[in-house]
């Protein structure tokens, strides 16, 4: 089992808020996907380089979009939340400061470091 697979405690709150298409193709299993989705999401890495084992990764794209119009995500979140009687932590990256310099840089603009050269140097002989 995968560090970012859902537990069996976590598809049992999940697995009845799942939209439910009974007819047409059979569907691929909504577990593997959700794993999938979860993979992308927690790794950062892009969806092309979801592993195999998670199914075809334009599979879990397609129902990552679909299930976020449809407000799936928020469900999901707040019966996870309730399941676990609000002893859950979250952390969200518009809560997290950087540093002022780590943000982006114009191309273009120098950065001039302003150094007094006789603090630095050694003293000079007479």
């Amino acid at each position: 089992m995968s560090r970012y697979n859902l537990t069996d405690f976590e598809w049992r709150v999940i697995e009845p808020l799942l939209p439910n298409k009974p007819r047409g193709v059979p569907r691929v299993d909504a577990r593997r996907v959700l794993n999938g989705i979860f993979w992308v999401l927690r790794s950062g890495a892009p969806w092309r380089d979801l592993p195999k084992r998670y199914g075809p990764r334009t599979t879990c794209y397609n129902r990552f979009v679909r299930w976020r119009k449809a407000g799936f995500w928020d469900r999901m979140m707040d019966a996870i939340t309730v399941a676990y009687d609000g002893n859950i932590q979250m952390i969200d990256s518009t809560s997290v400061r950087a540093h002022q310099q780590a943000a982006t840089v114009k191309r273009g603009i120098v950065i001039i470091v302003s150094v007094d050269h006789a603090v630095g140097s050694r003293p000079k002989s007479t």
